[in-house]
C-alpha cells in the first residue's frame, strides 16, 4: 500500500514539474539568410500559441531569450561555432492601465519601446529583422549555416530550490531551427 501512494506521488510530482515544458507551443519561422554588401544578414520570427498570449495579456511578464549563431560545417568533424548574437526580450501588459511594453537587451544596448496595441508590441518582439550577423571578407571559406535558438525563461527559482531539484527546467519552452546551408567565405 506504501508503494502505490510512494508511485502515485511520484507521478503527480513529475507531473506537475514537466507540465509547463508540454503545455507551451511555439514555432520559430526562418531562419532567412541573405547576402548584402558583404555582410550576412538574418531575418527569423517567433510565433507563440493562445494560452502563451493570453498569459500576456493577462499581465505576466515574459523573458524571451534569441540567440543566433553562425556555424561552419565540417565533413567529419562537428560543426564549428563561429560567432553569436544574442537578444533578451522581455514583454510586460498592463491590463488595468492598458500599457504595453517590451525591451530588448544585446548585451550593449538596452532599448524599451511602449505600444499603443498588444499586437504590435509583440510583431516587434518577437521579430528580427535583416540583423548583420558577420562579414563574409571575414569568414573562412566554406559551407555555413545559422542555427536560431530562443528559450522562454521561468521566473526565477530561489537558489536553494534550483540546487535540490535539478531536473527541474528553467524554461517554459526550447526551439532551435537551422537555416539551409550556404557557402561562401574569403574566396566567393
Amino acid at each position: 500500500m506504501n508503494g502505490i501512494k510512494s508511485y502515485c506521488f511520484l507521478v503527480t510530482v513529475f507531473c506537475v514539474l514537466f507540465s509547463p515544458l508540454l503545455s507551451y507551443s511555439a514555432e520559430i519561422t526562418g531562419p532567412e539568410v541573405s547576402i548584402k554588401e558583404y555582410e550576412i544578414h538574418v531575418t527569423t520570427s517567433l510565433t507563440l500559441d493562445e494560452k502563451y498570449l493570453k498569459e500576456l495579456r493577462n499581465g505576466i511578464a515574459k523573458e524571451l531569450r534569441f540567440n543566433i549563431d553562425l556555424f561552419k560545417v565540417w565533413s567529419i568533424w562537428p560543426d564549428e561555432f563561429v560567432l553569436r548574437k544574442y537578444f533578451i526580450r522581455t514583454i510586460t501588459c498592463d491590463p488595468v492601465k492598458n500599457e504595453f511594453v517590451a525591451s530588448s537587451y544585446d548585451g550593449i544596448t538596452l532599448i524599451e519601446k511602449r505600444f499603443k496595441s498588444f499586437e504590435s508590441m509583440m510583431r516587434w518582439a518577437l521579430t528580427i529583422t535583416d540583423l548583420k550577423l558577420a562579414n563574409i571578407k571575414e569568414l573562412e571559406t566554406g559551407k555555413h549555416f545559422v542555427r536560431v535558438k530562443v528559450e522562454s525563461k521561468i521566473r526565477k527559482l530561489p537558489p536553494l530550490i534550483g540546487t535540490l531539484l535539478i531536473f527541474l527546467s528553467e524554461n517554459e519552452f526550447k526551439l532551435t531551427k537551422d537555416s539551409p546551408v550556404f557557402t561562401m567565405g574569403a574566396g566567393k
